[in-house]
């Protein structure tokens, strides 16, 4: 679950360091992560055309609890919802209900957990229903690719900033846009811990809402969340007070992994198969399937 605008002011005030999780910390962030994957992938394979999203949140709290499990996101600041399901124009924090997915849609699953232990996974991705139209299969493979491109530059000695604006700089050569309103953020006994962790980086602004833009160290736990639109940035969020959808109602494109910065490489603490490996040919007609993107 990302971060608002709401969040991101009452942090700035806390001014809090930000944990560095090592050891048994580090080792039950590691169970999180994994369980929460493994609820979001099964949750992912359980999304056909006509079934309502009601019913896939329904089956995700039952995936979350047979794990041993609670959702992390049912109650934060009265989120209704066991997870956040958001279709086709729907940004994030989207609540199962009525609507029947359809044959074509995009459906944004975004999975937290919390362990018996306290600890905190929480990981997205989206997920294409049968044949899908080629812009939106190349709009998934951007936001991805974007994702993965974000999370080259966890590095430690790495500043935080160069991170956040790789996922701009990347999903700018296609056209398409992030939204700005809703941020990453730090992972641990929390769901929203420091540092904050936008998908652009604009200095002057930065300052202004007192992001912090520290150099990186192992043991920071981070999840990294592209949201990318098709259009406009610009987002209005809908009167049941949590949905974010596109202002111009085009397609957005949401994906998540939590991750621990190490001296190398950083772990990808809920790791699962890429959507796709390679760019979808452009080609007259060619969709991508549910079957052939083999997300679970």
């Amino acid at each position: 679950m990302v971060f608002g605008a709401m969040t991101r002011c009452i942090m700035a005030k806390r001014k809090n360091k930000i944990p560095i999780r090592i050891g048994a910390e580090a080792d039950g962030l590691r169970e999180a992560g994994r369980i929460a994957s493994e609820c979001l992938q099964a949750t992912g394979k359980l999304v056909v055309a006509g079934k309502t999203t009601r019913e896939i949140d329904l089956a995700a709290a039952d995936l979350i609890a047979q794990q041993g499990c609670v959702s992390a996101f049912l109650g934060y600041r009265n989120f209704p919802g066991n997870i956040c399901i958001s279709v086709n124009e729907e940004i994030v924090h989207g609540i199962g209900g009525d609507r029947v997915i359809q044959d074509g849609d995009v459906v944004k699953l975004d999975v937290g957990i919390v362990t018996p232990d306290g600890w905190v996974g929480d990981n997205a991705f989206s997920v294409p229903v049968g044949e899908i139209s080629e812009d939106a299969a190349d709009l998934l493979f951007a936001t991805e690719e974007s994702l993965a491109v974000a999370i080259s530059h966890a590095r430690a000695g790495e500043l935080l900033s160069k991170l956040c604006s790789s996922v701009e700089e990347y999903v700018a050569q296609f056209n398409y846009t992030v939204v700005k309103e809703f941020v990453g953020h730090g992972v641990g006994k929390n769901l929203h811990e420091e540092p904050q962790v936008p998908n652009y980086w604009d200095p002057i602004e930065m300052r202004h809402r007192r992001f912090k833009n520290p150099r990186l160290q192992p043991g920071m736990v981070l999840a990294i969340e592209p949201m990318v639109n098709a259009g406009t940035a610009d987002i209005k969020i809908l009167d049941d007070d949590w949905t974010v959808e596109t202002k111009d109602r085009a397609l957005s494109s949401h994906f998540e992994h939590t991750v621990l910065v190490t001296e190398g490489d950083a772990e990808i603490l809920t790791p699962r198969p890429r959507l796709m490996t390679e760019r979808p040919q452009m080609t007259k007609n060619a969709g991508l399937s549910h079957d052939v993107a083999k997300i679970c």
